[in-house]
């Protein structure tokens, strides 16, 4: 059996209030492989950022509490790394798309001059051979004028634009895994179209594994193999996406894939939604969190947590599986 690319092993975080602590993310594993896209899905507040930030070491030190067994990338535990030693891993190995462009470039420098000190710090050369490198970079992400690109400042580019010189960035070092936060967020089709099409590139061209966090079903269904699902902070569902959209067996699941609208010539569109809304942390009901929205429940729900088979691949948290 080959080294997964990503292996996460029991990630906890708790933020500390006082004299308490509440879960955010609460006990999780699971394992991406080289050249496969992983979704990581749910509704907003159920953790899926806080884990990503977790696994990368960008959460602050003071008020949160991460810990885990492992955090491997390719078989090399990165879980116990601090200060520069991290710094090493962070943009060599593992490296992450930000859900906002606008807001994690700096508007200070150029994008050539941010992407090439990525490169130097981890790669180094001379100064002709960094600026090469960036430029293939930026061509690499699809733009036609590369060298104006780099030349540009954040501000002067569209959303879309700041987005592909943010993956540009993320690959120059080609790293083993890519962690993309809502890559797609606010952009028009064609840019998404263009944004998947050059995620979908990197992992076939350079295997690289993809942990794709989004609450976009259709943008997973497009781009993934594999699909997590969380809630308040616990898996409930992993699975492949043809399984997943076939037949999803956590409720769920089912109820986020019932809130996908459904387009007909004969009717309006019907837009579904969940009962209730997900639970701050610190406020989890006991047993199943999601229990109290959920149209299967029963006595034990309430009562027990459902455990998930982190073994197999295809895996549900729940007492009354559809």
């Amino acid at each position: 059996m080959s080294t997964p690319a990503l292996a996460v092993h029991d990630l906890s975080v708790r933020f500390k209030t006082g004299a308490d602590s509440r879960h955010a993310v609460d006990g999780i594993s699971f394992s991406i492989d080289a050249g496969e896209a992983t979704a990581l899905v749910g509704e907003s507040g159920c953790g899926k950022t806080i884990t990503a930030l977790a696994i990368l070491g960008l959460l602050p030190d003071s008020g949160v509490h991460v810990e885990s067994s492992a955090i491997e990338i390719n078989g090399r535990d990165i879980s116990g790394l601090t200060g520069s030693r991290r710094r090493e891993v962070l943009g060599r190995d593992i490296a992450m798309i930000f859900q906002n462009p606008g807001t994690a470039l700096d508007p200070v420098f150029t994008l050539g001059r941010q992407i090439s000190a990525v490169y130097a710090r981890h790669c180094g050369g001379g100064k002709e051979h960094i600026r090469q490198k960036v430029i293939e970079s930026l061509e690499a992400v699809g733009f036609s004028q590369p060298q104006d690109i780099a030349a540009a400042y954040p501000h002067q580019l569209s959303g879309g634009m700041r987005q592909l010189a943010m993956i540009a960035m993320a690959t120059v070092c080609k790293p083993a895994v890519i962690i993309a936060d809502e890559p797609t967020t606010s952009l028009d089709n064609s840019t998404r179209a263009v944004i998947l099409q050059q995620l979908e590139r990197l992992r076939t061209l350079h295997q690289t594994a993809i942990l794709l966090v989004s609450h976009d079903l259709a943008t997973v269904r497009q781009s993934c193999q594999k699909v997590m699902v969380m809630y308040c902070g616990r898996l409930l569902e992993k699975t492949d996406c043809e399984s997943l959209f076939s037949h999803a067996r956590h409720p769920y699941s089912a109820g986020l894939l019932s809130c996908i609208p459904q387009i007909s010539d004969t009717r309006p569109a019907m837009i579904n939604s969940i009962p209730g809304q997900v639970p701050a942390a610190g406020e989890f009901p006991p047993g199943c969190h999601f229990a109290p929205r959920c149209p299967r429940v029963e006595s034990m729900c309430n009562q027990s947590v459902p455990a998930l088979d982190t073994d197999k691949q295809q895996a549900v948290a729940c007492f009354r599986p559809l």
